[in-house]
């Protein structure tokens, strides 16, 4: 296990599983993406540089794409969850969507290959 499973096992079960699922989705997408951290958070990176990191608080739960481009391009399909420039929140029980979780991590991989993510 790496740094994200690691830092995954240690969270209540409903929160592990949201997680994990953002963390699975992004492996299947890129499956060359490596364990690590980035900016504080445990992360998946592609190239060096972070793809997706995860984290979890008292209130919710935090998807970072590390890019606010990525983010706007979902953040029409985003209503209903707290955005910020870097962050997607959300809980188990309003967990994003897997269409919309995977149209960001295929945003910020674009972004990372140097494609443009509109």
């Amino acid at each position: 296990m790496g740094s994200v499973d690691d830092t995954l096992a240690g969270l209540p079960e409903s929160e592990r599983a949201s997680l994990r699922h953002v963390i699975e989705v992004a492996r299947a997408i890129a499956p060359d993406a490596e364990d690590g951290v980035s900016y504080g958070v445990p992360a998946l990176r592609v190239a060096g540089k972070p793809l997706i990191g995860v984290s979890a608080s008292a209130t919710h739960l935090s998807v970072f794409p590390f890019s606010p481009a990525a983010i706007d391009s979902v953040r029409a399909r985003l209503g209903g969850f707290s955005l910020s420039k870097g962050t997607v929140r959300f809980t188990p029980d309003h967990p994003l969507p897997e269409d919309v979780l995977g149209d960001l991590i295929r945003a910020r991989l674009a972004e990372i290959a140097g494609r443009p993510t509109g």
